[in-house]
């Protein structure tokens, strides 16, 4: 008997030196572009586009030793140590990573459908799209 079920596609990224590779499924639940402060300083960016998954669902497969981790195991910004590339977030208690959607290779299935914290967003920044805005998390 055929089985009906099907295996989640698994996407790969990695940083801009090459030091560290991870593998995530294509199963995001959720994906914004985020204007905070935080986000614009540790992407240099005017904002961060991530896609969030339940953290099992991301593995290193390169560079365990190259990581440079800011902050706590349950909440933190996880960066290559040697390029600085931000390659995902861990939130909420740990159970979830933000991945920075620029480090992907593979064209994730999800794209960003709203934007958070433009109350804080760059004012030089100008958000073109008609995407939901949201002062701060999504809904408020």
């Amino acid at each position: 008997m055929a089985s009906t079920e099907q295996t989640a596609r698994t996407l790969n990224g990695k940083c801009y030196c090459g030091d560290v590779h991870y593998a995530v499924q294509d199963e995001f639940i959720y994906a914004a572009n985020c204007h905070c402060s935080d986000c614009r300083r540790t992407t240099g960016s005017a904002f961060k586009p991530f896609a969030g998954i339940e953290r099992e669902k991301l593995t290193l497969t390169k560079g365990h030793d190259k990581l440079r981790i800011f902050g706590d195991p349950d909440g933190n910004n996880t960066h290559c140590a040697n390029c600085g590339s931000l390659l995902y977030s861990v939130v909420r208690g740990g159970a979830y990573v933000h991945v920075a959607m620029g480090t992907l290779v593979d064209d994730p299935a999800i794209r960003p459908t709203h934007h958070i914290f433009v109350g804080s967003k760059a004012p030089w920044f100008t958000i073109t799209d008609n995407l939901p805005q949201y002062r701060e998390h999504a809904g408020s």
